[in-house]
């Protein structure tokens, strides 16, 4: 089968295709036939050598998120069954033309969404879900701060929180992106090239949890924001992880600093979410209260520039990368 396989930790241009083995689905998982694969900021921290635990990435297929058709089931799958449509959380392995998954870790494709968008949902949502209403602790008329509004997190975080009955403030970096998120239902968008977020929003009495991939010096100012007994949760520090703050006002206004990534977690954790997932968010897709964000779809040979614009975060909302076949 064809593949995008990493030559060597670097660049973007590190990715190239390869002829790989067809996988071969152990008793409790599922071969699919990919249609489609999300592309995260996980896969260029691995394409990079610098995803935590991922040791030597040389030759590893990148891609956690998929959406395809079932062609094949291990012994001890009974929910799914060839030619079934889904999407999949994967550890790795989704950009190519076939990929395995824990059938555990497998979602039906939601009603009314196509292949393309169904790919850019298990690694978000799932990411969101733990982060937000699971650590977070996000409840119906609390206020919550997404970080990167624009980006995949961001577009899925903003639409799940407001359609949930939460108020939604979003910092992005400009007035196109604004409008976006803005339209996704955010109650205040603030552009961080013109204005402090944290002077904005501690005029409006701060807020109860904050969903952030940026730390270093945004650090101070979220846990500054928060109301008491708020929550700041960390998905990713790309100002870097260091950060001075209070202790002191962190014990007295009881606040909660947690964060966590997805990719090491058990199979048993995962298949846990996955559940949560589909009862609390699957219903919401397929109303139509979540809509997806496909920024660009590029085939499956373009992976490195698909790399290029998710550095360049010029982009809003989800890049998917569309496998022929």
């Amino acid at each position: 089968m064809n593949a995008i396989i990493i030559r060597t930790p670097g660049g973007p241009e590190v990715l190239e295709a390869h002829a790989a083995a067809l996988p071969v689905p152990a008793a409790h998982e599922v071969l699919i036939r990919v249609a489609a694969a999300g592309v995260n900021r996980p896969d260029v921290l691995l394409r990079q050598g610098k995803y935590r635990g991922s040791g030597d990435v040389s030759g590893l297929i990148p891609g956690l998120e998929i959406a395809g058709t079932v062609v094949q089931c291990g012994a001890e799958v009974t929910r799914w069954h060839l030619g079934d449509a889904v999407c999949a959380l994967l550890a790795q392995g989704g950009y190519a033309e076939y990929a395995v998954a824990d059938a555990r870790h497998c979602l039906p494709v939601p009603a009314g969404w196509t292949l393309p968008e169904a790919a850019s949902l298990p690694e978000t949502v799932f990411t969101v879900w733990h982060n937000v209403f699971q650590r977070g602790q996000l409840q119906p008329d609390e206020t919550l701060l997404v970080h990167g509004g624009s980006s995949g997190i961001g577009v899925t975080a903003v639409q799940l929180a407001h359609a949930l009955g939460s108020r939604v403030a979003a910092t992005v970096g400009s007035p196109e992106k604004a409008a976006a998120v803005r339209a996704l239902g955010a109650d205040t968008v603030i552009n961080y090239k013109e204005a402090d977020f944290e002077a904005v929003l501690a005029g409006t009495g701060g807020v109860d949890v904050v969903l952030d991939m940026v730390g270093g010096d945004y650090t101070p100012k979220n846990l500054r924001l928060l109301r008491e007994d708020g929550r700041l949760v960390f998905i990713n520090a790309m100002r870097g992880g260091p950060a001075e703050f209070n202790a002191l006002d962190v014990m007295a206004r009881r606040l909660t600093i947690t964060g966590s990534t997805l990719r090491p977690r058990s199979a048993d954790f995962k298949a846990a979410l996955a559940l949560e997932v589909e009862r609390h968010v699957w219903p919401l897709l397929a109303s139509g209260a979540v809509r997806p964000v496909l920024h660009a779809t590029l085939p499956l040979a373009q992976a490195a520039e698909a790399h290029r614009l998710l550095e360049s975060s010029t982009h809003i909302g989800k890049i998917v990368l569309t496998v022929a076949g």
